[in-house]
């Protein structure tokens, strides 16, 4: 079983670096469906592939009948096969560190990935050295938009510090509740549940939005 395993994940690999790169090799699709189908795998896609001669499947169809056998089965590339999620995820942080002088933490914190967890996941470590990945990393498949990544880490980062020291950030003035990071509408904000809910501040500018309020009149 190990070694099926071993086998069919870097048979997925090949498969989504060929899908990725242009160069897929119609042989490999072959193998990765007759793999599958040898343990139950009976998806449409994987049916089509195994059934057909790969001579004769144009190379647009195949492209797609590789994506759809490794949709079928749940393939993730990580990090290491995707990088711009990395990338994705290190912008991210730099929009929640905006917020972080607010409950005064100062330096630039770093994506830390953690290598020794599965899934292969991230978290953070602050300038100090805390290492900030409680209740779960930031997984790769959080990372393929700006306002999910911003999201996960700002869940990551409060969730942590709480946690940490138990106590609450950010808070909303006017309710006096701790507030949660949530995506709103495509955007990643700082949610406040009081009354029927309302947002705080977009995430990256909760300094800006707490010195509106304390400038504004009586």
């Amino acid at each position: 079983m190990a070694e099926y395993e071993a086998d069919t994940e870097q048979l997925m690999r090949r498969v989504y670096l060929g899908v990725r790169e242009d160069r897929l090799v119609p042989q490999d699709v072959v193998a990765l469906a007759c793999g599958l189908l040898d343990w139950f795998h009976y998806t449409d896609a994987i049916l089509e592939v195994v059934e057909r001669n790969p001579a004769e499947v144009p190379r647009a169809e195949m492209t797609a009948l590789a994506r759809r056998i490794l949709d079928d089965v749940g393939f993730d590339p990580g990090f290491d096969l995707a990088p711009e999620r990395l990338e994705t995820l290190r912008a991210a942080l730099r929009v929640v560190a905006r917020d972080l002088p607010t409950r005064g933490i100062e330096g630039e914190p770093e994506i830390e990935i953690l290598e020794d967890w599965f899934p292969v996941g991230a978290g953070v470590r602050l300038a100090d050295g805390e290492r900030l990945h409680w209740g779960g990393a930031v997984l790769p498949n959080m990372c393929d938009n700006t306002a999910m990544a911003v999201t996960s880490l700002a869940i990551l980062i409060q969730e942590s510090l709480l946690d940490w020291s138990w106590q609450v950030w950010p808070v909303c003035p006017r309710h006096d509740l701790g507030v949660h990071g949530s995506e709103r509408d495509g955007a990643a904000v700082w949610w406040c549940a009081g009354d029927s809910g309302h947002i705080l501040a977009p995430v990256g500018d909760l300094a800006r939005a707490r010195g509106r309020r304390r400038r504004r009149p009586k």
